[in-house]
């Protein structure tokens, strides 16, 4: 019952609390109440690890939930990220109408995201998934303008097409299973089912992990992220870059690891092809982010490239490739839900959205410039910032697996990303900085903002620390 309870007591409550007459003060006491026992409730869960079947549809189909090391570590995460943006969002939603309906779907979308981590099967995965991106909906669409509606709208489009992708592969995975369809370290498949069917399965498989990669923003899936970024509230943009994409990550680990198996898809062209597809992903987000000059967009292109590192990773099929994506996923999520809480301060402080604006106003918002450096930094992959311990693993994981060419290619893009990230982030910091580089300082009258909106980027950035000098020691924690 305490897996129940954590996913339903954000959603009932947050509902609850959304709805009825009460002052904004009064609604936010009771969002950090539901807050803190969710987080609460999903670390006794953590540590508990018990299992539940609320519905069981036949003898390998039910709806199921359990937590096993990667759930975990999602898990873990998706408190770290929703606790942050709670308090930024505070603040934030002060200056933008109908702050209830926004928490409304803050908290559903957070107990949603709990299931995902939580799923004990394929159906129970994609019940849920498909969960999460209708709740997030309405958080792109908040602003109810006509670019918001067709945001949300493209972002809803493209995640259903992606998600029925993902079905079509949960169909033929329980039709080639014999037995419990329980996930498990190596896959359930029975390979004499699949003998004879190799070439559809495979299809079928690769079709899945596509569809999966559409929330994560894989090429040609990604179309949705740098339309829906620049339209959401920056505490939604923070969400959806730092963790609800990363749901997309998560499927594709339960389909391959924890379903499939790698040993059936190594050495196929569904691995080659995958390995393509991140790659291109990598080198065409980095590019687009450089060359744009609006900063939330220059984001979102930046979270299409960062999101295919993890998945580079995921598609060498090794344990180190697995534990490099890992790494990324938590180390993205504090990395880039800062970056675009900073971004969302921009414009509520400042009403600044290009990056051309922003020349000089290190002085001005000098924490909150530092804590954009450091996040920066992190996304570079400059130690000791989790960016450079999870992209050495994925490099590693590269060259060890002997694919050539993959094992050369993968890290030369690596690296000229990486060098790309560096040139449309850390401009950003030099010339914020550096003297000579004043632009319109006189003329901005605000400084840093409330605390309650910097202090979440100091944790966050804090975060991206601890990953990078202890994330093997994290990954071993939770058994990975």
């Amino acid at each position: 019952m305490l897996l129940l309870a954590t996913i339903l007591l954000p959603i009932i409550l947050g509902v609850i609390a959304s709805f009825v007459k009460a002052d904004m003060p009064t609604r936010k006491r009771c969002y950090t109440g539901i807050l803190f026992l969710t987080d609460i409730l999903a670390l006794l869960s953590i540590m508990e690890g018990k299992s539940i079947t609320p519905v069981v549809f036949s003898d390998n189909l039910s709806l199921s939930f359990t937590l096993d090391g990667v759930g975990k570590y999602f898990l873990l995460a998706i408190i770290a990220i929703y606790t942050c943006v709670c308090f930024y969002a505070y603040a934030y939603m002060d200056h933008e109408e109908r702050p209830n309906i926004f928490f409304c779907f803050f908290f559903i979308s957070f107990g949603a995201l709990i299931s995902v981590a939580m799923a004990a099967n394929l159906i129970t995965l994609y019940f849920c998934f498909e969960m999460v991106t209708l709740m997030t909906v309405p958080l792109v669409l908040h602003d109810l303008t006509k670019e918001a509606v067709a945001a949300g709208l493209k972002y809803l489009f493209y995640s259903v097409a992606g998600a029925l992708l993902g079905l079509l592969a949960v169909f033929f995975v329980y039709h080639f299973t014999t037995g419990d369809a329980s996930f498990v370290y190596g896959g359930f498949i029975d390979t004499a089912k699949v003998s004879g069917h190799e070439p559809l399965f495979l299809a079928v498989i690769f079709l899945g992990i596509l569809g999966f990669g559409t929330k994560a923003g894989m090429y040609p899936m990604h179309g949705w992220l740098p339309t829906a970024h620049p339209i959401a509230p920056a505490p939604a943009s923070a969400l959806l870059s730092g963790i609800v994409a990363k749901a997309g990550v998560i499927a594709i680990i339960r389909l391959v690891y924890f379903s499939v198996g790698t040993e059936l898809i190594r050495g196929t062209w569904v691995q080659y092809t995958w390995m393509s597809l991140c790659l291109l992903t990598i080198f065409m987000g980095s590019m687009m982010a450089y060359r744009e000059k609006v900063m939330k967009r220059r984001l979102a292109f930046s979270t299409v490239s960062q999101i295919s590192y993890i998945l580079l990773g995921l598609s060498f099929l090794s344990e180190e490739g697995l534990e490099g994506g890992l790494l990324h996923l938590m180390g993205h999520m504090f990395s880039k839900g800062c970056l675009f809480l900073v971004a969302g301060i921009f414009i509520v402080q400042l009403g600044i959205r290009k990056v051309e604006d922003l020349k000089g106003i290190g002085k001005r918002m000098p924490i909150t410039m530092l804590c954009f450096t450091a996040a920066s930094l992190s996304l570079v992959g400059i130690p000791p910032m989790a960016g450079f311990l999870s992209k050495w693993y994925i490099a590693s994981a590269a060259i060890d697996s002997g694919l050539m060419p993959f094992a050369i290619i993968a890290p030369v893009v690596l690296l000229i990303s990486a060098l790309l990230t560096a040139g449309y982030l850390l401009t950003v910091v030099v010339d914020a900085f550096f003297p000579g580089h004043e632009g319109k300082e006189a003329e901005l009258k605000k400084a840093e903002p409330p605390r309650i909106m910097w202090i979440p980027l100091v944790f966050l950035c804090a975060g991206a620390l601890l990953i990078g000098i202890a994330g093997p020691t994290i990954l071993t924690l939770f058994g990975l």
